[in-house]
């Protein structure tokens, strides 16, 4: 396992290492000792959440507040996606920075997205599963959003706005600068 800083403070690439040979591959997906010991991040995790969504749904830009707040990791188990995190963490020196990454099956790269930022992806293939390790249970109350197209952000999604499949709740979430956060 290798992990990558990304711009952002406390988010992190990891890359696993893959055996191959001609009866397929092996990989470990993830190591909670190694990504402590690589990170100096918790590595905990307490609840996996898989969604399926076709070419153009965007999902995002999501967040659990206060004491829900979740840090997640996330991969691509079956397709493309262009995976983004925001973060939201207003003593962070690269707040209102985003960062985003392509995840696929292909390159089976997972983004590290700690508690405190935004996160959301957009599918570029022509469908995709998506798989999300949390490390704090959801809480309905504690949900929080951001515009994915907030002016202020300015988040390139990869796709085309007007191809854009979004949940009412990300149609009207609030924008950056209200703080939904």
């Amino acid at each position: 396992m290798k992990i990558k800083e990304t711009p952002l403070k406390d988010c992190y690439i990891i890359e696993p290492t893959i055996f191959e040979d001609d009866r397929g591959y092996f990989f470990e997906k993830f190591n909670e000792k190694k990504f402590e010991e690589l990170t100096g991040m918790n590595g905990h995790f307490v609840q996996d959440n898989i969604s399926k969504s076709s070419y153009g749904v965007l999902r995002g830009l999501h967040l659990q507040k206060g004491e829900h707040a979740q840090a997640k990791l996330v991969s691509c188990l079956e397709g493309k996606v262009w995976d983004v995190a925001v973060d939201l963490r207003e003593d962070s020196p690269t707040f209102g920075h985003w960062f985003g990454i392509e995840l696929t099956d292909e390159n089976k790269l997972q983004l590290y997205v700690p508690r405190g930022f935004g996160h959301g992806f957009s599918v570029l293939s022509e469908t995709a599963v998506f798989a999300y390790k949390c490390d704090n249970f959801y809480n309905k109350e504690s949900e929080g959003s951001v515009k994915y197209n907030d002016s202020d952000l300015n988040v390139d999604w990869k796709i085309e706005d007007k191809d854009a499949v979004l949940s009412e709740k990300d149609k009207t979430a609030p924008t950056f600068k209200e703080k939904n956060f």
